[in-house]
């Protein structure tokens, strides 16, 4: 199958906005993963990576921080030890309790993750002007809101709400106990 960029003419002013978001949301998967794929990290990672960034945790609290049932945790969880990114040691008050700690190559890589998202970013809003990045920030937000969705992601902490410029890994899965 042949594949052609489009361009604007190209879409068709009936076409959904939900298929449209479906084709951007596709693409934007495709271009952060491609350029996380040099950080050594992956998309998935960084919601635990960005929480751990403030100091360590336990495996429960981690896992409730970034909606993950205990079984995805510690399947995610052991690659990234396996990696070197995070540490997990016994909780020593409650040797039943691990406790989970970001490692400096862990945060080194978890910038450099941050920078790919951000110079992805720039990609995508090529030839937006910062007042029509707004708009589109503001509609979409509108959008999520509207769809009761889940984002995901790691901390929302920065000055306009955002999910740290990190990735969201879109599954969506609320926390299980």
């Amino acid at each position: 199958m042949l594949t052609v960029r489009a361009t604007e003419a190209d879409i068709p002013a009936n076409l959904p906005v939900g298929m449209l978001l479906t084709v951007l949301g596709r693409a934007a998967t495709k271009i952060i993963t491609e350029g996380m794929r040099q950080t050594g990290i992956k998309p998935r990672h960084v919601a635990a990576l960005t929480e751990l960034r403030h100091g360590p945790l336990t495996q429960q609290a981690l896992g409730e921080a970034v909606h993950k049932e205990a079984t995805q945790l510690v399947g995610l969880l052991n690659e990234l030890e396996a990696a070197e990114l995070v540490s997990r040691r016994r909780d020593p008050n409650d040797r039943r309790r691990h406790i989970v700690e970001l490692s400096a190559l862990g945060a080194s890589r978890l910038e450099d993750a941050q920078n790919c998202v951000a110079q992805t970013e720039e990609r995508i809003l090529a030839g937006l002007d910062t007042a029509e990045r707004a708009n589109l920030y503001r509609l979409l937000a509108h959008i999520v809101t509207n769809t009761g969705s889940s984002l995901n992601c790691g901390s929302i902490d920065d000055a306009e709400g955002r999910c740290d410029e990190n990735v969201c890994d879109g599954e969506g899965a609320e926390a299980q106990n």
